[in-house]
């Protein structure tokens, strides 16, 4: 029975920008529709090292393209795994799932900073939506093992799709027949061109030649005909012949030799293998030779796919040994925060049946994790040494995992990391790092001073930065939610320990004991107001102090140096409820005694210890520390009335 469908919110428009608006070179399109193909053969291979019966007795794998002229149709075949029912109406709707509003989000914000589609297109599931740039109607014809029928999608890329069972394929495999536009873009792209085999064989040498199975397509040749003993007969006409050949080279790249390789063969690679529409930001090819014997071949992306921070994302290198598929995402060769890597590992130290389990405990893959762990963190300390600004881009990218994993494991990866880490700071608008920062360090100063907040703006004005910009220290700005738990996990960097200027007593310069004794006195003298004001905020702090941290602001909080920070608090109130919400930093209201509020404060307490003016004063400064800080109020509209009424009071 025929079904109708309709694609999911907002895949109308994606398919919209994809056939008009997003792709440079329409004829990609062929290196995403071969690549799909190929890795649905690499899933059947795979499936079927622990269940044979899978290949059917059909295991002579290829790629195979028809044309039709005289219908304006190309069609793409393979022999790999094939889809279900079920599968096709999800894998096929892979576009309108949780990927599409990051995806239109995505979009939005490539043209707003001037930046080509085709820089985020690969880091969305839409590959085979590419069809639809040079066919007016795709079908779709699949049949996965042991299904008895196969299944057939037909769709025009206008919002809805039909779906069906068919006997139109008797065997494993996918089938998807182009019916290709009359049309020619402004790049003059002809989609007629596709239709020529002349054309179909240069697309194929240009983006798919390394594509490990043959990509196959009967082509029209003219021969002379030949007599009994196999000699050319003079005179006679060229007959034209239909044979079959095989359009790729099908030599694994990772097998030459680097001398005979360019950046445009290992970019194309990557672009082709790996799904991807921009360049790698680095290329790693490494060959090991001795006991343990492998080739890896390792990049670095540009861009990080839209779903690199979510649990859904798949990590881990492909594994080959001898130039054969073995298994897909094998993480047991990346450490976690380096899951960022794609690339391979082809070793002939492995069986083509080993099973997973075995495979992962196995000690030639931990010699080789290690090996390109190191290798990765070397490539890294390269680019950070030798090309800063391209190492600047690398970190808005990837900085939050490498962040991460000093974070999970600080005892196991600190020293491994933390010469990668590089932070914003007072001292520069440029990035730097703890080596650098402690390089600048003065003379007095023996701690790293950090604050974290929302940006370089917001941070740079609050009061506790005053009393360091006065002592001219300098401090780390961080913005990342991790960061402070990458800190606090470090604990020290070259011996120096690190402070944040937000939590506890800073003690800084040589007259820090002078200052903090006149302080102490002070708050002896008005003992009794500090109290009233601790009374008045009871609940909201744990403690009211007089400070001499403050310069020209009246008033701050700090948290405990035991405890969460007030920026961990913030973290954690946006985490799904139950997960550590209710954590709630122990905070310290500072009032500056050197401030006309504190005068102010003095004189209401001394009209009589139940103020209200004196609770409205508490309260106000208390939620203007809040506000500096970055919290939202509980009652924002209570503290616009507070500030109403005293407003009206001040002009009697």
């Amino acid at each position: 029975m025929v079904e109708t469908k309709s694609f999911q919110a907002e895949t109308t428009q994606l398919l919209d920008l994809v056939i008009h608006s997003i792709y440079t070179h329409r004829d990609i399109f062929l290196r995403e529709l071969i690549s799909n193909a190929s890795d649905a053969i690499d899933k059947i291979k795979f499936e079927s090292l622990k269940n044979p019966e899978l290949l059917e007795n059909n295991d002579n794998f290829e790629i195979f393209i028809s044309l039709d002229k005289e219908n304006d149709r190309l069609t793409l075949s393979d022999n790999g795994i094939g889809m279900t029912h079920e599968e096709v109406v999800e894998n096929i709707g892979t576009i309108a799932k949780s990927g599409s509003k990051a995806f239109m989000q995505k979009l939005k914000d490539s043209k707003e900073n001037s930046d080509n589609g085709t820089d985020i297109i690969g880091q969305f599931g839409i590959g085979f939506y590419s069809a639809f740039m040079v066919a007016k109607k795709v079908i779709l014809i699949t049949k996965a093992p042991g299904e008895t029928k196969a299944v057939r999608w037909v769709s025009e890329g206008t919002g809805s799709y039909t779906i069906d069972s068919t006997d139109e394929r008797s065997e494993r495999g996918t089938t998807l027949i182009l019916e290709l536009r009359n049309e020619e873009d402004d790049r003059g792209f002809k989609t007629e061109e596709l239709l020529n085999e002349f054309k179909i064989e240069e697309l194929i040498k240009t983006y798919s030649d390394y594509i490990r199975y043959p990509i196959n397509m009967n082509v029209e040749k003219e021969i002379m005909p030949k007599d009994a003993e196999g000699k050319e007969i003079k005179d006679a006409k060229p007959e034209s012949v239909i044979e079959t050949k095989t359009l790729n080279s099908m030599t694994p790249l990772w097998k030459k030799s680097k001398s005979d390789l360019k950046d445009e063969d290992y970019n194309e690679f990557y672009r082709s293998n790996f799904h991807d529409f921009t360049d790698p930001m680095e290329t790693m090819h490494t060959k090991v030779e001795g006991t343990l014997e492998y080739t890896s071949l390792l990049f670095i992306p540009s861009k990080a796919p839209f779903d690199f921070y979510s649990k859904d994302f798949a990590r881990g290198l492909k594994l080959y040994s001898k130039n054969v598929f073995i298994m897909e995402n094998n993480e047991e060769l990346l450490p976690e925060h380096f899951r960022f890597v794609k690339g391979l590992i082809d070793s002939s130290d492995f069986s083509l049946n080993v099973s997973r389990e075995i495979l992962q405990s196995s000690k030639q893959l931990k010699v080789m994790a290690k090996n390109v762990e190191k290798k990765v963190t070397k490539t890294l300390e390269k680019m950070l040494e030798k090309d800063r600004e391209k190492y600047e881009k690398f970190w808005v990218e990837f900085g939050t995992s490498i962040k991460s994993g000093v974070y999970s494991n600080p005892m196991m990866n600190k020293d491994k990391l933390q010469d990668l880490l590089v932070f914003n700071s007072s001292e520069s608008e440029k990035m730097t790092t703890l080596a650098e920062y402690v390089s600048r360090m003065k003379e007095d100063q023996d701690k790293i001073y950090y604050v974290t907040g929302k940006d370089q703006k917001s941070i740079g004005k609050i009061p506790q930065m005053e009393q360091l910009k006065e002592k001219g220290y300098e401090v780390l700005y961080l913005f990342d939610k991790v960061d402070e738990f990458a800190i606090e996990g470090m604990r020290d960097y070259a011996k120096k320990e690190f402070k944040s200027i937000t939590r506890g007593e800073l003690n800084l310069g040589e007259n820090s004991k002078e200052e903090k004794e006149k302080t102490e006195e002070l708050a002896k003298d008005n003992a009794g107001l500090i109290d009233k004001i601790k009374e008045n905020l009871k609940d909201k702090v744990t403690d009211v102090k007089l400070t001499n941290r403050l310069k020209s602001s009246a008033v701050c909080l700090v948290s405990e140096d035991n405890g969460i920070s007030m920026g961990m608090e913030q973290i954690m109130s946006q985490l799904p409820e139950g997960a550590m919400q209710g954590l709630k930093a122990s905070k310290v209201l500072e009032i500056n005694p050197e401030h006309p509020v504190f005068n102010s404060l003095q004189n209401e307490y001394s009209k009589g210890i139940n103020s209200d003016e004196l609770k409205d004063y508490s309260e106000l400064l208390y939620e203007q520390a809040l506000l500096i800080e970055g919290f939202e109020l509980d009652d924002p509209v209570g503290f616009a009335n507070k500030i109403s009424n005293l407003m009206v009071k001040a002009s009697k």
